[in-house]
C-alpha cells in the first residue's frame, strides 16, 4: 500500500514507518520538524525510493502534488508537557486544523484514517483503570488543556467524518510509550530519569511519588496501531501495558539499572498531573488479539542502550 504518515520524524511514528516499510509498503512521512528529528529518519532512508520525506507543516495543508494514499496514520503533534508550554497553538492547531486536512484527505482518496489520540482525553481520571466508555475527567483552561482538548475535539471530528462523509476511521488512545529515538529533554519522565542518571544526578520526583503510570515498548504499541488500522473497529481504543507503577518504584528501577547511588529529589508536584494511569486494554485484546510482549526489564535495557550510545555520539 501506499501509506502517508504525519509527524513521521517523531519517537513514535518514526517507529511506525520503520514497520510499515518492513513490510514492503510506500512509506510518505510528513512532519515540520517542530518537535521531529531528522536523525529518526537515517533508518527509513535505508529502505531507498520506498521511502518519502516530506518537510511540510500540516495546520497548513497536505501538499497537493502528493500521489493518493491507502491509508492515513496521522501522528503529528506536540507531545509533552513541555511541548504545550511553548507551542500552545501549533498544538491546537494540529489536532483541529490537521486533524482536517488529514480527514479531507483520506476523503478525497478513499483512504482510511486513524488519528493517534491519547490517554490525556481521560484527564486525571475518576475511573480506574480507564476504559475507553469513560468520558474523562479533563479541566478545559488547564496548563495541559491545549493537547487534552486538541486530542478530544480531534477524535470528533474524525467521528464526524465517519459519520457524515462515510471516512473509513479508527481511533488509537495511546497511554505512556517509551523507547529509543525519545527526546532527552522532552520533559517527559523516563527520558528525564535515564538521563538523570546516565549523568549521575539523582531523579527528579514530583510530589510524593505515588502517582501512577503505565509504560509500553513502542513496538509493541506500533504492532497494535497497525493491527486497529487493518482491524473492522471503527470504536476508540485504548493501547498501553496495564502493568501500574508508582514514580518513586520506576525512579528505583532506573537508579538500580544504571547504578546510580544518587537517589531522588522531589519538586512541587504541577498543576493537573494525573494521580493515576492504567489502561483497560479488554477491548484490543478481544478485537485485535493484542497485548503488550516486551517485559518491562528489556524495554528499559534497550532504552537506557540508546540514550547511552547517543550521549557518546554528541
Amino acid at each position: 500500500m501506499r501509506i502517508l504518515v504525519t509527524g513521521g520524524a517523531g519517537f513514535v511514528a518514526s517507529h511506525l514507518c520503520e514497520r510499515l516499510l518492513s513490510e514492503g509498503h510506500d512509506v510518505t512521512a510528513l512532519d515540520n520538524l517542530v518537535t521531529g528529528d531528522r536523525r529518526n529518519l537515517g533508518p527509513l532512508r535505508a529502505h531507498g525510493d520506498r521511502f518519502t520525506f516530506v518537510e511540510a507543516d500540516l495546520i497548513a495543508g497536505i501538499p497537493a502534488d502528493l500521489p493518493a494514499f491507502d491509508r492515513i496514520y496521522h501522528l503529528a503533534s506536540p507531545a509533552s508537557p513541555i511541548d504545550y508550554v511553548e507551542l500552545p497553538f501549533q498544538t491546537l492547531y494540529v489536532g483541529s486544523d490537521g486533524t482536517r486536512h488529514g480527514l479531507e484527505r483520506a476523503q478525497a482518496d478513499g483512504a482510511r484514517f486513524l488519528l493517534a489520540s491519547t490517554s490525556e482525553v481521560y484527564g486525571d481520571p475518576a475511573v480506574h483503570p480507564q476504559v475507553e466508555s469513560y468520558w474523562g475527567n479533563v479541566n478545559p483552561i488547564g496548563p495541559r488543556s491545549v493537547y487534552d482538548e486538541a486530542k478530544r475535539y480531534a477524535e470528533a471530528l474524525t467521528v464526524a467524518f465517519a459519520r457524515y462523509k462515510g471516512v473509513q476511521t479508527r481511533i488509537v488512545r495511546i497511554f505512556n510509550t517509551y523507547g529509543p529515538r525519545m527526546r532527552a529533554n522532552d520533559g517527559r519522565v523516563m527520558p528525564t530519569f535515564i538521563n538523570q542518571a546516565l549523568d549521575g544526578q539523582p531523579l527528579t520526583v514530583f510530589g510524593d511519588g505515588l502517582q501512577t503510570r503505565s509504560f509500553c515498548y513502542v513496538t509493541d504499541l506500533v504492532d497494535g496501531i497497525i493491527r486497529l488500522m487493518e482491524s473492522d473497529l471503527t470504536e476508540p481504543c485504548n493501547l498501553g501495558n496495564p502493568h501500574e507503577m508508582t514514580m518513586l518504584d520506576l525512579a528505583d528501577h532506573i537508579n538500580r539499572f544504571t547504578d546510580n547511588p544518587a537517589g531522588v529529589v522531589h519538586r512541587p508536584l504541577p498543576k493537573d498531573d494525573p494521580t493515576r494511569r492504567q489502561p483497560d486494554i479488554s477491548r484490543a485484546r478481544a478485537e485485535l488479539g493484542w497485548e503488550p510482549q516486551v517485559s518491562f526489564a528489556d524495554g528499559v535495557e534497550r532504552t537506557v542502550a540508546w540514550f547511552r550510545d547517543r550521549a557518546l555520539q554528541g
